[in-house]
């Protein structure tokens, strides 16, 4: 099969489309034809190795533990093994990898059954592609860890994200009074996403409104958690889900000691991938309540230009990868 593949830590420029085995069945798994796949920061950060701390996290200090990327997949099941009960040949599927060895930026991939569920009959491969890491961690953040509910005034900063696009859907769905932060090129498109209201943050700077908010999902935490706390009410909430890894990690370790001298809850998110959240997401894209926002499909050979993209903040919403 063909597989985009990385063997060394370092710029996009470290993959390449190879040829390689088939992966590996055993009685409990599952191999998916990939029909497409999506990038995340997730993946440029996996790839370069960087902060250092990623490579511990996956065991490996000196070159990759993965050597084939991608935890966002949709496709068709090929073939089932002797345990496996959900799925059965040509099933249209969809699901997160990333518990279980990523793999997706490939023809095919093995995985747990438990990593999938069936494909929304209203969405394609590609739109389907786009959902699992993106939108479990938008769901998860607002839901589980930010306790959203509904009524209360909600601040997405970098809804023009993959996870930011999501998350202002899935506020809107909980029953929330969206504001999305976004730059002044993106505007209409987050608009289009139904929020209430919209903040340019060329223009505005939030930190300094008068307006403040019951939770605030942070998708760019790239400044001091600190600065953003005048914009909450007392007791409020803020959930950091992207941005500088530097910065999760303090929020992760010292989130309990801020909330304490701010008296506001300050928390951060580690996504836990699992089929009722994918099978909540898939039902609200059947109802039409939540649209992918895709900004472009690449096919698989040029899956290093899609992540260098990413990377450098030029996307809005998601990339979709054709396999």
């Amino acid at each position: 099969m063909k597989a985009i593949v990385q063997t060394k830590y370092g710029s996009s420029d470290t993959l390449s489309l190879q040829e390689v085995d088939l992966p590996a069945m055993t009685d409990q798994s599952v191999l998916v034809r990939v029909h497409a796949t999506s990038v995340n920061s997730g993946d440029w950060r996996l790839m370069r190795g960087s902060p250092f701390i990623v490579r511990f996290i996956y065991g490996a200090p000196l070159k990759p533990k993965f050597k084939i990327l991608g935890f966002d997949v949709a496709g068709r099941v090929e073939a089932v093994g002797k345990a496996v009960t959900q799925f059965k040949p040509g099933d249209e599927v969809f699901g997160d990898l990333s518990e279980c060895g990523f793999g997706a930026f490939a023809e095919y991939v093995c995985c747990p059954e438990t990593a999938l569920v069936h494909k929304p009959i209203t969405a394609s491969f590609e739109e389907a592609a786009t959902v699992p890491g993106a939108a479990l961690t938008a769901l998860q953040g607002l839901r589980n860890v930010g306790q959203l509910q509904p009524g209360q005034r909600v601040l997405i900063n970098g809804a023009s994200s993959g996870v930011g696009s999501f998350a202002v859907q899935i506020a809107k769905i909980l029953g929330a009074e969206v504001t999305a932060v976004c730059n002044s090129q993106k505007l209409e498109k987050v608009r289009s996403l139904g929020v209430d209201h919209i903040i340019d943050y060329t223009q505005t700077d939030i930190t300094q409104a008068r307006q403040q908010y019951d939770l605030m999902l942070d998708v760019a935490g790239f400044r001091s958690v600190f600065d953003y706390l005048p914009a909450l009410v007392p007791q409020g909430t803020y959930v950091m889900v992207g941005g500088s890894i530097v910065r999760l990690f303090q929020v992760l370790l010292f989130g309990s000691i801020i909330s304490r001298i701010s008296r506001r809850n300050v928390k951060g998110l580690v996504i836990k991938p699992n089929q009722t959240d994918l099978l909540t997401l898939k039902a609200w894209m059947e109802a039409g309540k939540l649209t992918p926002l895709i900004d472009q499909c690449y096919p698989l050979s040029e899956l290093p230009t899609a992540i260098r993209r990413l990377e450098q903040r030029q996307v809005t919403g998601k990339v979709a990868i054709q396999v």
